[in-house]
């Protein structure tokens, strides 16, 4: 972004902080609020929270004050206590392992697998693949997660299913919002963020800085974010809202460690990341657009929209210079009449990327080595029909077709691999995936506050990129299909909120990205049958002035009678996870401690013969959060200097050796803030 651009942005941020507009925008959303009817572009929370209980399997609202009451920078600090979430960071910051019911397992970075939206329209790629660095956190109102088939109605048929963040509104956000974070290794964190209510249109912006040197050497963040929403009714019957995304992230990677060397001092970097200066450095540029069209007799159309720009530099074993173009528009259709819902719609998106790949010369470029132009195309169509039966029960069914192509053209067809020789490879190819999908489910509300779930759904992934060319070879891999059962329930009353969810999954072709014993890529493959089945347990307790909340994850995922690993467990997660914290509140004021727990150890192979090892961390934290007005926060993590690994990479078999997989995890360490808001 130029400086005349964010100095504009600026005296915009201080016009609209003055006493006179501030106070003129508290008289004007008081009277307004009074008389005019919701927004449909900007649903509340409390109507998101009446649209996932209609839901019939997993699905979680996650209230942004939960996570802003400490430190928030990372995914794992909003989604950590998120029911069904296992979301790890690899180096303390924002790329990790985010997982929900061992969805895109085997990565740590540059995500797939999920969903990810900002505002209901697509943050992945047209690939299917999504960067972590684009979210905000602090410039979230709330995270919709809607794990695996009951992300539906958002066109998504992946295993794990979709996260939606939430920005705020000129309706919902405070006229000011300034806040500063301070820590450990050297971490700091601006946020600035202006509201306004206009009548029928509102306006939201906001700006955050952040940086820190990491716990690990050659772990520096350096990030700028710019978010932006304007929107409001055109009509009584139309309503649409613009939202814009500007980003600049460098990220230096440390890379992995053996056990050895992580128990030996894991503050150290990886010797071949300093050697080669390894990083992932992008700049992205997004807007986007959802308008909704209220018709007679209960209709409506929603029409989602987006495009995006992204400009990668990475180097790791080789210099990935990328550039990525993608759009898309998702439009559906809504219906309910006396019990009656109906969901359907089409989705269509486009995705270009040029693929430029050099020798790695001490984090330069080098001699060139590929060129690839990939050409992610999508079309599909999907429809759900809610059908009430007896009192409290209602039967839910939807279908879902997918046409997907991906199409690699290679514009360089020499391969550099023996020495400084030519040899010719055209790596070009392309394949078209196509799914047909079901599922059915059903609904009961047993009592007030208490409903039963079950459901049969079955999903569809065609490969992303990263698991066609992000190898030294290109792999033609077929798209991973699964057949998922799932069963639960909800339960809010007596100060108790549960959500709990049993479900399991039986894969085909399964995408397991493979690694060597020396953590060189080997590319990935389809592996036959596998299966993923567990629990799915979070919520809240409240006694008095206190309130336990956090969640509990049980991970059975393994190979079904393989032919290599027979019935191993796959590696790469906890077959354990708790995550919670205790908290005292009252007027404002919290304190108490914070927990993680991962109570045995794990495979970092498949073929079982490299572990990580168990840990438990504590933490504590207390501050001041009142409506409006100052606030603050101070957070210790870690404090009792646990070494242990937060996640790990996923290799085929180590042969009993030590091998450089694993991911420390931050030290002890100390955040405090300070937040002013109108």
């Amino acid at each position: 972004m130029r400086p005349s651009s964010i100095l504009s942005l600026l005296a915009l941020s201080a016009g609209l902080a003055t006493p006179a507009f501030a106070e003129q925008i508290e008289l004007d959303s008081m009277t307004i609020d009074a008389r005019r009817e919701a927004d449909p572009s900007a649903p509340t929370l409390a109507e998101k929270r009446a649209e996932l209980a209609r839901i019939p399997g997993g699905a979680t609202l996650v209230d942004g004050e939960t996570w802003k009451t400490g430190r928030s920078s990372t995914l794992q600090d909003a989604l950590g206590m998120a029911t069904g979430v296992f979301v790890q960071p690899r180096f303390g910051a924002e790329e990790s392992r985010l997982s929900i019911r061992g969805s895109g397992l085997q990565r740590t970075f540059h995500g797939r697998g999920l969903l990810l939206m900002q505002d209901g329209a697509p943050v992945n790629l047209a690939d299917g693949s999504f960067d972590f660095q684009v979210i905000e956190p602090l410039a979230t109102d709330h995270i919709e997660v809607l794990r695996g088939a009951n992300a539906w109605h958002y066109g998504t048929a992946t295993l794990g299913g979709a996260v939606n963040f939430v920005a705020p509104t000129g309706r919902s956000a405070p006229p000011l919002d300034l806040r500063y974070e301070s820590g450990s290794f050297d971490y700091q964190r601006l946020y600035l963020a202006v509201a306004q209510d206009f009548g029928d249109w509102d306006a939201y912006l906001s700006m955050t800085d952040s940086s820190q040197d990491g716990f690990r050497e050659h772990a520096r963040q350096d990030n700028q974010r710019y978010f932006a929403n304007l929107g409001g009714r055109l009509t009584d019957r139309l309503s649409t809202r613009f939202y814009l995304t500007h980003v600049e992230t460098d990220s230096e990677l440390p890379g992995n460690l053996t056990r050895a060397q992580m128990h030996d001092d894991d503050e150290q970097a990886a010797p071949n990341n300093l050697r080669n200066d390894q990083r992932r450095d992008f700049t992205l540029d997004r807007i986007g657009n959802r308008t909704v069209w209220t018709l007679e007799g209960g209709h409506s159309l929603e029409l989602a929209s987006f495009y995006s720009e992204k400009d990668l530099w990475h180097p790791i074993h080789q210099v990935y210079d990328v550039d990525s173009e993608d759009y898309g528009l998702r439009l559906t259709h809504k219906w309910q009449r006396q019990g009656w819902r109906w969901t359907g719609g089409i989705e269509a998106s486009h995705g270009r990327n040029r693929d430029v790949r050099h020798q790695n010369v001490g984090g330069h470029a080098g001699r060139k080595l590929n060129e690839l132009r990939q050409t992610a195309r999508n079309l599909n169509a999907f429809g759900e029909l809610e059908i009430p039966l007896a009192s409290r029960w209602a039967l839910i069914v939807g279908a879902a077709w997918l046409h997907q192509e991906r199409e690699v053209d290679d514009r360089f067809k020499c391969s550099t691999a023996v020495a400084s020789r030519c040899v010719f490879q055209d790596e070009s190819f392309e394949s078209t995936y196509v799914g047909r999908l079901g599922r059915i489910g059903l609904r009961h509300d047993l009592a007030e506050g208490v409903q039963l779930f079950a459901n049969f759904s079955q999903s569809y992934e065609p490969p992303t990129f990263s698991e066609l060319t992000g190898g030294q070879i290109v792999s033609k891999n077929d798209a991973q299909r699964a057949r998922t059962w799932e069963a639960g329930l909800r339960y809010a009353r007596g100060g108790v909120e549960l959500d709990l969810a049993l479900y399991r999954s039986e894969i085909r072709d399964e995408l397991l990205a493979l690694n060597d014993a020396n953590g060189d890529p080997l590319g990935t493959v389809n592996a036959d049958r596998t299966l993923h089945q567990g629990i799915e347990l979070g919520g809240a307790w409240s006694v008095g002035a206190f309130v336990l909340r956090g969640q509990y994850l049980f991970n059975d995922f393994r190979f079904d009678d393989d032919d290599v690993y027979g019935d191993n467990r796959l590696a790469g997660v906890p077959r354990q996870f708790v995550k919670g914290e205790l908290l005292w509140q009252r007027a404002g004021w919290y304190a108490g401690p914070t927990f993680e727990w991962v109570p045995s150890h794990y495979a970092v192979d498949h073929a079982e013969t490299l572990y990580t090892d168990r840990y438990a961390l504590w933490g504590l934290k207390a501050g001041y959060r009142p409506a409006q007005g100052p606030a603050f926060f101070i957070e210790g993590r870690n404090l009792s200097d646990r070494r242990y690994a937060a996640t790990t990479g996923v290799i085929a078999d180590a042969r009993g050796q030590d091998s450089a997989q694993f991911l420390p995890g931050d030290g002890r360490s100390l955040y405090a803030g300070v937040e002013w808001r109108l």
